[in-house]
């Protein structure tokens, strides 16, 4: 009997304990553990976060899939891992923290033959003074919760834009390091779209502010797409819907404070803005969880197993090189962990070997850098490759060759929203193939027979309907499986 523990239950975690379950027989065991007891459908934060779609429609609870499954389900944290076992078991081990009510502050330690890391991000709100909804001054659309606030405070404001009284938004980036700029993108066009619904636009001043150096560069150093036999940047393409939503972009930020009206913000010049605003919706940075790793002695072993931003290291090449020395072949395949065989990290919980889009320092030495995103699409795909090798080094042996698959060859779907509405929504539907771009494959980068971006009413379908699939694929219901990751 083997078991297998799944850190997280987000998109990766909870997908690879899916495809665990049903290819494994019920003699191994399968354990989730993850501090939420909610499933939580994130791409659709951006409509809960307008108002338009309630927070019951983007979360499920998980208990009740989980023993549908027959999956061990356990609400709590990984506070740290005992790799090479601990004294009295040679198996690896995972030290949890209940977060449940009934359990809440209790810990204990569970024991595996494999291990899934897929934690996803910490959000590191503190990053920056005032940040944030809890501590801070701004809203967030990372989490349902977060999404409920922000369309709370996005309909006060509508509500002094209809009284007469002139208002500033600000929707973006709060860190010069923030991955996801295609969410902050989303939400500031549904904002936009919000305001025109209310008929208030005219009175609203609508910024984007954000650590790209360059529209449309989401953290993937931008796009060519081959649009009717012509050329296109991804930078035209977005900087397009900016012109005609009258949206102002302000580039290539990093903020250093945010008070309740003024947000103070480095731009890559060196040069210092005060920038006054009413309501603003800024991303945080992203980081791993801290979760520490210990050998079987007690000695304290966790540089060697996650890399100072707190993801967990796999089979990329991290040696240290130059921006322009990165090639397509440092990105990792198996996603296996550093020097242990039975543990993998997949989505963002993995440690990329270095930044897509090109970092940059302001003459003050402020890093502005999008770091690379792994959310989504590409999240699922590792989640499911790691599930099969977990599966036939169980049914085969441990010489049983790993799958793999890397985003410099996968593809992924984007589908931003505009505006929601069956007749008058819109959204921007980007195929980028491969993630990460192979320069040595092609000459772009990417493959431009099928890198694309268009916009259009059918987007919002598109992205309406993945809402729905998604969530069915979640709750594990009949055919699930034959969903695409």
């Amino acid at each position: 009997m083997a078991n297998v523990v799944v850190l997280g239950a987000g998109i990766a975690g909870h997908t690879a304990a899916l495809h665990l379950r049903r290819m494994l027989g019920r003699h191994h065991t399968v354990t989730v553990v993850s501090p939420n007891s909610n499933w939580n459908w994130i791409p659709s934060n951006i409509w809960v976060g307008v108002g338009k779609m309630p927070k019951t429609k983007v979360v499920f609870p998980l208990a009740p899939v989980y023993a549908k499954k027959g999956v061990d389900y356990r609400q709590a944290k990984a506070v740290a891992i005992y790799p090479q076992g601990d004294t009295g078991d040679a198996r690896g081990a995972v030290e949890i923290q209940y977060t449940g009510q009934d359990k809440a502050g209790q810990t204990e330690k569970i024991r595996y033959d494999y291990l899934i890391n897929a934690t996803g991000p910490k959000l590191k709100f503190e990053a920056t003074e005032g940040l944030g909804p809890d501590a801070g001054n701004t809203v967030s659309v990372c989490t349902a919760d977060h999404a409920v606030e922000a369309a709370e405070k996005l309909a006060a404001t509508i509500a002094k834009l209809k009284e007469g009284q002139p208002q500033t938004l600000v929707v973006g980036t709060g860190h010069g390091t923030c991955t996801c700029e295609g969410a902050a993108f989303e939400y500031t066009f549904n904002v936009d779209h919000e305001l025109r619904e209310a008929g208030v636009r005219d009175l609203a001043t609508l910024y984007y502010l954000t650590n790209e150096a360059a529209l449309g560069d989401f953290g993937v150093g931008g796009m060519i797409f081959n649009q009717g036999g012509f050329e296109s940047t991804s930078e035209l393409w977005t900087s397009s819907l900016f012109r005609e939503r009258g949206v102002k972009p302000i580039l290539g930020t990093h903020p250093h404070k945010i008070t309740s009206s003024t947000i103070t913000y480095e731009t890559l010049d060196g040069e210092m803005h005060d920038l006054d605003y009413d309501f603003a919706m800024l991303l945080p940075p992203f980081g791993g969880h801290p979760i520490k790793a210990f050998d079987v002695e007690g000695n304290d072993i966790t540089d060697q197993v996650f890399a100072p931003s707190g993801f967990m290291k796999v089979d990329a090449d991290y040696t240290p090189k130059p921006y322009e020395e990165w090639r397509a072949d440092d990105w990792p395949k198996t996603y296996q962990s550093v020097g242990y065989d039975n543990i993998w990290a997949v989505g963002i919980a993995f440690a990329p070997p270095h930044q897509i889009s090109k970092p940059r320092k302001t003459p003050n030495g402020t890093v502005i850098a999008p770091a690379p995103p792994r959310t989504g699409m590409p999240s699922g795909l590792m989640a499911k490759i790691v599930a099969k090798t977990i599966v036939d080094r169980i049914q085969i042996g441990p010489k049983a060759v790993s799958h793999t698959v890397s985003m410099t060859e996968m593809g992924a779907v984007c589908v931003a929203s505009a505006g929601t509405g069956l007749t008058r929504g819109s959204a921007a539907a980007m195929i980028m193939d491969p993630v990460v771009p192979d320069f040595t494959k092609y000459p772009t980068g990417r493959n431009l027979a099928t890198t694309r971006g268009e916009i259009g009413l059918y987007g919002h379908w598109s992205k309406l309907m993945l809402h729905y699939l998604f969530i069915y694929k979640a709750k594990a219901l009949p055919g699930w499986q034959l969903i695409p990751e």
